[in-house]
C-alpha cells in the first residue's frame, strides 16, 4: 500500500443525514454513535440523521457529531483495507480525530474534550455576534491589510487563494465589500455559529486549556500536524500545549499538507462528512493520490482502491 495520511474535516462540514446510510449498513457504526450518546447525554444519532439544521450548526453538536462520523468513516475503512497510516492531520476540531486515530486519545476522551470545546465555543459565539468569510482570490498581503483595517484575523489559510478571516459581526460585515474593492473573485460569509480561531474565543481557550489537564495523552503512533505550526506535533507536551491555542489561532492547513509532503506521503484519505478537504489539498499539491469516505458509495470506492 502507498504512503497514506488521513485526514479529518473539522466544524462546517455537518450536514443533516451525515453517517445515516453507514448505519443502515453496518450495525457496528451504530455502536460509535451509541458511546457518543452515553458521553454526551442526548441521542447524537438523531441530531446527525433527522437535525434540525439549526441545531447540528451548534458547536456543541456539530463537533462531536463530525467526530464520531469521521470515527465511523476511518474505522470502516481500516476494517476493509487493513490501511496503517503514516500521518494524519485534521482541520480544526477535525484535528481530535486524527489524534484519535493515532491512539494519543481515546474515543471516550475524545468525546469529552469535543464535548467541552463545543460548550466553551458555542458560549462564546452567543457572547458576541461574530463571524467568519471566506476569500477566494486575493494575497495574503490585501487580507492582512482588510483585517488590521477591520480589527479581525486570518482564521484558516485553506489553499492558495483560498483564506478565511473571522471577528466581530460588524467588521465581517465589511469584508465581502472590502475584498471585492482590493481584487477578490469571491468573499461568502459562512454559516457557521462564530468566529472561531480568534481572540473572540479567549475566554473558551481557557476554559478548555483547564480541562485537558485531566485528559491523559499518549505518544501518537504515527505523525499527526498541528494546526497551529503548521508542522508535526513534537510531543505529548506539545499536544496539550498547542490544542488549546488552536482555538484562538489561525489554522495553518497549508503548511500542514506541505508537511506531510516533506513525510513521502503519496496518498490522502479524508474521512468523514463532504469532501472539502480533498479539494484543497488537491490545489495545495497535485500529486497526491486523493480519496474521501463518507458514505456506502465513498467507502466502496476507496477500499477498492486502496
Amino acid at each position: 500500500m502507498k504512503k497514506t495520511a488521513v485526514i479529518f474535516p473539522g466544524q462546517g462540514a455537518q450536514a443533516v443525514g451525515m453517517g445515516k446510510d453507514l448505519v443502515d449498513t453496518f450495525p457496528e457504526a451504530l455502536e460509535w454513535f451509541a458511546r457518543a450518546s452515553d458521553a454526551l447525554g442526548f441521542d447524537l444519532a438523531k441530531v446527525c440523521f433527522e437535525g434540525p439544521a439549526e441545531e447540528l450548526t451548534r458547536s456543541d453538536r456539530a463537533q462531536p457529531a463530525i467526530f464520531v462520523h469521521s470515527v465511523v468513516a476511518y474505522e470502516l475503512l481500516k476494517a476493509r483495507t487493513g490501511l496503517t497510516p503514516v500521518a494524519g492531520g485534521g482541520l480544526s476540531s477535525g484535528e481530535w480525530a486524527a489524534l484519535y486515530a493515532a491512539g494519543v486519545v481515546s474515543f471516550e476522551d475524545a468525546i469529552r474534550i469535543l464535548r467541552v470545546r463545543g460548550e466553551a465555543m458555542q458560549a462564546a459565539c452567543e457572547a458576541e455576534k461574530s463571524g467568519m468569510v471566506s476569500i477566494i482570490g486575493l494575497d495574503d498581503e490585501k487580507i492582512a491589510a482588510i483585517c488590521d483595517e477591520l480589527d479581525i484575523q486570518v482564521a484558516n489559510y485553506n489553499s492558495p487563494g483560498q483564506t478565511v478571516v473571522s471577528g466581530k459581526a460588524e467588521g465581517v460585515a465589511l469584508v465581502p465589500e472590502k475584498a471585492k474593492a482590493a481584487g477578490a473573485k469571491l468573499a461568502v460569509p459562512l454559516p457557521v455559529a462564530g468566529a472561531f480561531h480568534s481572540r473572540l474565543m479567549a475566554p473558551a481557550e481557557k476554559i478548555f486549556a483547564d480541562f485537558l489537564n485531566e485528559i491523559n495523552f499518549s505518544e501518537p503512533q504515527f505523525p499527526v500536524m498541528s494546526n497551529v505550526t503548521g508542522g508535526v506535533h513534537e510531543s505529548v507536551a506539545s499536544i496539550r500545549a498547542d490544542m488549546p491555542r488552536q482555538i484562538t489561532g489561525s489554522v495553518r492547513w497549508v503548511e500542514n499538507v506541505v508537511a506531510m509532503a516533506g513525510l513521502g506521503v503519496e496518498q490522502v484519505v479524508e474521512c468523514g462528512p463532504g469532501k472539502v478537504l480533498t479539494g484543497l489539498v488537491k490545489r495545495i499539491d497535485k500529486s497526491f493520490e486523493l480519496h474521501n469516505v463518507s458514505d456506502i458509495a465513498t467507502l466502496e470506492k476507496a477500499s477498492a482502491s486502496l
